[in-house]
């Protein structure tokens, strides 16, 4: 499906899921959506299933919205409890549209218990109590973990994924599988341009790996042109450990363990001679909301930055000349020991401290102020997951989940940014469970374009001013 059909269905009000592969304008789409929402005085929460992805449209999470908080799953007297919160009641009731981004990483119980929620206080008993929800993410994208239905922290997720049994005992229950996403009626609308890369060999790799083809991903991979000046140009790559373009400098490393990646910024740090200069968090507003947007967001507690540090911009700043994933490095400091980085395309930006917040009603509830920024020599998988990368070494010889080869590889802009040192028989599979859905949204997409072409676009455009008419009456 192409955008514009999808902002058709969009704006005719029905629950809608977007998906795709990644740089098919998920993203894009939703913030048009909600710009048009917004000039309409339409009332929309925007929520994502990690702080993260939250960020890349001025949202909150899922879990702080609907005063679910840390609970996987909610009986009867729970969900009264939490309905008699104020600031929960005002925001549900006075909310229209409900978007979801990064849906995959939601639990089944989680998106079942905010849906009670929403049916209590909007006293109504319509899926969510009536709302449009609007769900976008990639089921091929990295899943919860789950072991004895608990999910794991960092340090269990380690330890007990050394052997894989349990990841193959019990399959993730996808949010498809819940009552609450069965009443939706969700109409799929499944994007298949490529905004992110011009890249035709990535785009094949990833397609392969979605396709569930590991090896001729591998194949490709493996012979895809060494974007090496001079007579090497031509070579084709056929050992696992490519030697990459000489052009690029600055590689992040991304590893599937905390354990590596920890290990390598702390040693990088230490190589460099000179000040250190310390960064701590502020925390203000409603501390447990506080703690709850601390541990959700990329930034570190404690940042410590030298000059000469390789760092990342971990959020959005268009005027100040920096995105999530701009990655670049420190040439000094300012007043104030402001950190000057440096861009890996010349730019010079001097950085100032950043708020991540949860507002209701025009009004902060609890923020966090730090530099937005991250040392960038190493970073998990899973914590790239929403970011966009010109350059990476990926080390994926001890993937323990299918689909970490291509959250990987689906942050990269090119191929020729790519160091790949090492590679897993598991890194390229996929979820079958994935395989499954994903096969399934392909043809409901298909149903849903035909639908839309079948009403016309006159009847369309009816269709749209009634339902905006609706929610401003």
């Amino acid at each position: 499906m192409k955008q514009d059909e999808a902002l058709d269905i969009l704006k005719s009000g029905y629950n809608v899921f977007l998906t795709g592969p990644p740089g098919s304008g998920k993203t894009f789409l939703l913030n048009e959506y909600i710009k048009y929402l917004r000039k309409n005085h339409v009332a929309v929460s925007v929520t994502a299933s990690t702080g993260i992805a939250a960020t890349h449209m001025g949202g909150t999470t899922l879990h702080s919205w609907s005063g679910l908080g840390i609970r996987e799953e909610l009986n009867e007297q729970e969900v009264k409890e939490i309905c008699k919160k104020g600031y929960v009641r005002k925001k549900i009731k006075n909310t229209n549209i409900l978007i979801i981004d990064e849906i995959s990483m939601i639990k089944a119980s989680q998106f079942e218990a905010v849906n009670k929620i929403c049916q209590y206080i909007r006293r109504s008993a319509r899926p969510f109590g009536g709302l449009q929800v609007v769900c976008s993410g990639d089921f091929f994208q990295l899943p919860p973990v789950y072991k004895n239905d608990k999910p794991l922290d960092n340090t269990q997720n380690e330890t007990a994924q050394k052997s894989l049994g349990f990841a193959q005992d019990k399959v993730p229950l996808f949010i498809t599988d819940s009552q609450a996403w069965k009443s939706l009626e969700i109409k799929v609308c499944y994007l298949d341009e490529q905004h992110r890369t011009k890249d035709k060999e990535l785009h094949k790799i990833l397609n392969h790996i979605r396709d569930n083809e590991a090896e001729k991903s591998r194949e490709l991979l493996f012979c895809s042109q060494n974007n090496v000046a001079g007579p090497e140009q031509s070579r084709r790559i056929r050992e696992p450990y490519p030697e990459q373009s000489r052009r690029i400098r600055n590689f992040t490393k991304l590893y599937t363990h905390n354990v590596d990646v920890d290990s390598i910024n702390y040693a990088e740090l230490s190589k460099i001679k000179g000040k250190e200069f310390n960064y701590q968090m502020v925390l203000r507003g409603n501390p447990i909301v506080a703690e709850i947007l601390k541990k959700s967001c990329l930034a570190p507690e404690k940042l410590v930055l030298k000059e000469g540090a390789h760092v990342m911009f971990i959020k959005n700043n268009f005027e100040a000349g920096y995105v999530n994933g701009t990655q670049g490095k420190i040439i000094g400091f300012g007043a104030g020991n402001l950190p000057i980085v440096k861009t890996e395309d010349g730019k010079r930006i001097t950085v100032k401290y950043a708020d991540w917040t949860i507002d209701e009603d025009n009004s902060i509830v609890a923020g966090i102020s730090q530099m937005p920024l991250r040392l960038a020599w190493a970073i998990t998988v899973h914590k790239s997951q929403g970011m966009n990368l010109d350059s990476a070494e990926i080390d994926l010889s001890k993937c323990f989940l299918e689909g970490m080869g291509y959250v990987a590889l689906s942050r990269l802009r090119s191929l020729s940014g790519l160091r790949l040192m090492g590679i897993n028989n598991l890194a390229f599979c996929v979820n079958p469970k994935a395989l499954e859905v994903d096969k399934n949204f392909k043809k409901l997409s298909k149903q849903s374009s035909a639908e839309l072409k079948k009403a016309g676009a006159s009847a369309t455009a009816k269709r749209q001013k009634l339902f905006i008419k609706y929610l401003c009456s």
